[in-house]
């Protein structure tokens, strides 16, 4: 099953690429609904590399749901930029969820596309997805509205 969804972020392109190349941004939009604590490697990196990372999924920041392997690939394209988190666990076969970011009159238009294939679980994890998907978006305007404050530290 597919989710598609798209959102206008009212910041420049290489402001957007800048941070969605962080596990940073990651944490952050998926914050409170999922936090992704890093198993091998044992801590995140600054910037994505392409390459797997295994994490332990936890809902609402406790509730240990399993491991998944994000594996990133990154690529820029003739306008603009796309990342690649091919994922996979125990439960969910495929995950692949392909981020673009190309220019737009008023910023730049960000695109969540997922496949999830997860069995006869597909239809809940669909479900799970389409919120989840929707929140992050919704934390990505948010940001860019702060001006990419993530509320510590320096940005990236």
């Amino acid at each position: 099953m597919i989710v598609d969804l798209h959102t206008i972020l009212a910041c420049r392109i290489d402001e957007a690429i800048t941070h969605v190349k962080t596990p940073r941004l990651l944490e952050f939009v998926a914050a409170p609904l999922v936090r992704f604590d890093p198993v091998h490697p044992p801590a995140f990196p600054n910037e994505w590399s392409d390459g797997e990372h295994v994490v332990v999924l936890r809902l609402f920041g406790a509730i240990p749901f399993g491991t998944q392997s994000i594996v990133i690939s990154m690529a820029p394209t003739t306008h603009g930029f796309t990342i690649r988190d091919a994922g996979h666990s125990a439960l969910i076969s495929r995950w692949d969820h392909v981020i673009t970011i190309t220019p737009h009159e008023s910023g730049c238009h960000y695109r969540d596309h997922v496949d999830i294939r997860a069995g006869v679980l597909t239809p809940l994890v669909w479900l799970f997805a389409q919120l989840f998907y929707r929140h992050r978006q919704r934390r990505w305007r948010a940001l860019v509205a702060q001006e990419f404050n993530y509320g510590y530290g320096a940005a990236p």
